[in-house]
């Protein structure tokens, strides 16, 4: 074999070998059963309601025609844009002096 094809083979089995590496599994520590533990009682502290995938009554909001009415009015303001207004400076002078 030529060198440059050793050193192909060389190369390609030190990234292999790198890459299997980063697929290994540690185990987990042996002794230690509370690894964890305050992350899963911090979760179930910000959590408002645990049972909520399982409630399937209907969700407070906007009826149909209501929210109908607010997209028109939405896309209304980009017809005609709402009426700027004028700013009242009293006591300034032109040059900011």
């Amino acid at each position: 074999m030529s060198l440059n094809i050793r050193y192909g083979v060389l190369l390609a089995a030190t990234g292999l070998g790198a890459l299997m590496s980063g697929c290994a599994n540690e185990p987990m520590m042996s002794g230690d059963e509370s690894f964890g533990a305050s992350v899963r009682a911090a979760r179930q502290a910000q959590t408002l309601n645990p049972a909520a995938p399982e409630k399937t009554s209907k969700t407070p909001g906007l009826d149909a025609q209501a929210a109908i009415n607010a997209v028109g009015r939405y896309e209304d303001t980009f017809k005609t844009p709402p009426r700027s207004f004028e700013v009242l400076t009293i006591g300034t002078s032109p040059s900011g002096q």
